[in-house]
Order: structure tokens, then C-alpha cells, then sequence
């Protein structure tokens, strides 16, 4: 009888904690959809002048800086497309000079991403240069968090005016030179 009790109070306590554990998760939920809620509506809509902003500094992020013309890498959609408009509302970047490129594990489909790409970035896959194919370390033993499916995507545009400019406009918002 003694055992049985012991075996009661045990399962009960992992039916208590199973339970505080998912308040904890959906109290946690709660508040995060709160404070994204909040969040948005303290930005609120973005001007022109917002966007512009807005670009220059995911460009400072994730920008090319070097001399050899303007580009930019991102696996999320959403910002790849928030720049590529960036790129035609501000830069005036005619449509054919825009190229792509995709960095992709081996073990993922390349076609599918290309497409994938095209339609997100709103440019042809002829315009794409050829993808980097990177080998997948089976035997390696960093945890990777994120698997991106379609890759990493980068917009590139081959003009050194465009992004001698670009770099002004981050001395603009930094308020010293970058190089």
C-alpha cells in the first residue's frame, strides 16, 4: 500500500509540473503576442522618409560595403522584399541589373529555392549568377538552430556610383565615415 501511495504522489507531482508548465508556456505566449501587438502600433505606418531610413540601416546589417558595387544578403523573405522595393524606390535600380544568388546546402533543393527566390525578389532566374553550394558537415557537431530551406538570398547590383551613394547615406545616419 505504502509503494502504491509513493507511485500516486510521484505520478501526481509529474502531472503537477506537466501542468505549471504549460501555463508558464501559454502565459509566455500571451504576453509575446501582446508585446508584438504593442510593438507594431508604436511604429506605426512608415512615411517615405521611414522606409528610406529603414533600408539604409538593414543595409549597414547585412549590406555589401566593399568597393565592387551594392549588395545585399538575407535569409528572410519579408526582407528581402523590403529591400529589393528599397532598391527600386530609392536607388532607381533599372530591372535588368539586378542579380541573384542563392548559398545552399547540398542536401537542399536548389530549383525549388530558385524559384523561390525569383518570385520573392520579383526577378527573372536567368538573372541569377550561380548559386554556392555549400557541403553539409554530417559529421560535425554544431546544433544548427535554423535550417534555412531556401537558403540565403543575395540581391547584387553591379554599379560603384550606386554604392559610393549608399555608403554616404550610411555616414548620414552614422554621422562618421565607415572606412
Amino acid at each position: 500500500q505504502l509503494e502504491g501511495l509513493r507511485k500516486k504522489k510521484l505520478k501526481g507531482a509529474e502531472r503537477g509540473r506537466i501542468i505549471g508548465a504549460k501555463k508558464q508556456q501559454r502565459d509566455r505566449v500571451k504576453r509575446t503576442k501582446k508585446l508584438l501587438k504593442q510593438g507594431k502600433k508604436e511604429v506605426g505606418l512608415l512615411n517615405k522618409r521611414d522606409r528610406f531610413i529603414s533600408g539604409i540601416a538593414l543595409y549597414l546589417g547585412d549590406g555589401l560595403k566593399g568597393d565592387k558595387g551594392v549588395g545585399f544578403s538575407n535569409s528572410n523573405p519579408k526582407i528581402i522584399s523590403f529591400m529589393m522595393k528599397w532598391l527600386r524606390e530609392f536607388c532607381k535600380v533599372p530591372e535588368k541589373k539586378f542579380r541573384g544568388q542563392i548559398w545552399i546546402h547540398d542536401n537542399l533543393d536548389e530549383p525549388k529555392a530558385k524559384k523561390f527566390w525569383s518570385k520573392v525578389a520579383g526577378i527573372s532566374v536567368s538573372q541569377f549568377t550561380k548559386s554556392y553550394i555549400a557541403k553539409n558537415k554530417i559529421n560535425s557537431k554544431k546544433i544548427r538552430k535554423q535550417l534555412h530551406r531556401h537558403g540565403v538570398f543575395a540581391i547584387k547590383v553591379h554599379d560603384v556610383e550606386m554604392q559610393r551613394k549608399i555608403l554616404g547615406w550610411m555616414v548620414g545616419v552614422l554621422g562618421e565615415k565607415l572606412l
